[in-house]
């Protein structure tokens, strides 16, 4: 219903006032909403998600030239179909939104080695012995067994959860863009009265009446373009709005809202600018984002997968768990780079192919280091015409 004021006068053969306390004939409560932290908040980690799922969970086999790559059931696990009703990327965008924003994320692996993201459990934190988790809760199963450390995928972002963070933020700038959007309703909010005669404030079907044609004039004047309100007798609608010619701005708004998820970008190392699309210095931004924001998790991922997925032997002689995330740059923007690298003898074929994100070749030719001459030495004792 509208929010409008009513004043109740009774002009007859005596001066009666009539006072309606049902005042939610007139208030149409309408709660502030924090509708533009879930969207700031949502928009950072769904950006890093996005980024992370496209990348690949590599096994490397050993520590020899080429460092061949393992197709095994762990890598389908990681890479294709972690459990029966999730598909990989679907999977790890639940496990970056849990790390980013509780700032840690519990996966179980059942005894058919699938991969389940706990929604709620208890974590019993030791010094000197392993920690184990209970009451491990996973949609609408509860495990009744204990998790010990070891059993389990526990991955941690740090110390502090980001929705604390983000809470701490908000009571900053939280108040301050409830403000904004108040002035800015107030703005152009709609203000009127209605007088109303006495037959429709002394008896039941009266205030029915009157409240049947609040809620008319309510609904056309917000659904309509244009609002046409007929006069009634005892009913007498009257506009009071004004357009005012201050207050706050949209672009005031905008631009709270923006310094409100610049802060949480800032917190995460993502660039701002990258998330709101802007396109200059995009690759210097890209760059940043990677190595701060990016790699760090990735890193935090792939430390947890080789604790717990590699034997210590194994790992020793060169078996690891590696990600290879997405590049920014494909290899033809880094030819002439990875020419000059082969060509002054700094890494053999193999090598390079595996910072390219290549499979390793069977061909000899990339065994060996190649020296161009225009790298070689000069012979000693003479120039060379």
């Amino acid at each position: 219903m509208i929010n409008i004021g009513l004043f109740a006068k009774i002009l007859g053969k005596r001066k009666e006032t009539i006072v309606i306390d049902d005042w939610s004939l007139f208030y149409k409560e309408d709660k502030h909403k924090t509708a533009y932290k879930r969207i700031a908040i949502e928009s950072v980690i769904s950006f890093i998600a996005r980024i992370i799922i496209q990348s690949e969970f590599r096994i490397r086999n050993g520590n020899k030239k080429g460092k061949r790559y393992e197709k095994n059931k762990t890598y389908y696990k990681l890479n294709l179909k972690p459990n029966l009703n999730q598909t990989a990327s679907t999977f790890w965008f639940n496990v970056i939104h849990k790390l980013i924003y509780d700032g840690e994320c519990l996966v179980i692996v059942t005894r058919e080695k699938d991969l389940l993201i706990a929604d709620d459990y208890m974590r019993h934190e030791f010094a000197v012995k392993e920690d184990y988790f209970t009451n491990v809760v996973v949609g609408d199963l509860e495990f009744n067994r204990t998790f010990t450390r070891s059993e389990v995928l526990f991955f941690e972002y740090g110390n502090e959860e980001l929705s604390h963070l983000i809470d701490s933020l908000f009571y900053d700038y939280g108040d301050l863009i409830r403000r904004l959007f108040e002035g800015q309703l107030v703005k152009n909010q709609i203000r009127a009265t209605v007088d109303v005669s006495s037959q429709f404030a002394k008896n039941e079907d009266g205030i029915k009446k009157l409240q049947n044609f609040i809620n008319r004039t309510y609904n056309a004047i917000r659904e309509k373009v244009i609002a046409i309100i007929p006069q009634q007798d005892g009913l007498k609608y009257e506009e009071h709005s004004k357009q005012a010619s201050s207050g706050y701005s949209v672009d005031e708004i905008n631009k709270m809202t923006d310094g409100f998820l610049d802060q949480i970008c800032h917190a995460v190392g993502l660039p701002p600018e990258l998330v709101k699309g802007e396109m200059a210095d995009i690759e210097n931004m890209t760059r940043n984002a990677m190595k701060f924001c990016i790699d760090p998790i990735l890193k935090i991922i792939s430390d947890e997968l080789n604790v717990r997925l590699i034997k210590q032997s194994d790992y020793l002689n060169g078996k690891t768990i590696f990600v290879k995330r997405i590049s920014y740059r494909d290899m033809f923007d880094v030819a002439v780079a990875a020419d000059k690298l082969r060509a002054s003898a700094i890494v053999d074929g193999h090598e390079l192919r595996d910072e390219l994100g290549l499979e390793y070749s069977d061909d000899s030719i990339h065994d060996e280091f190649i020296l161009t001459k225009n790298y070689e030495t000069t012979t000693e004792g003479g120039d060379d015409d």
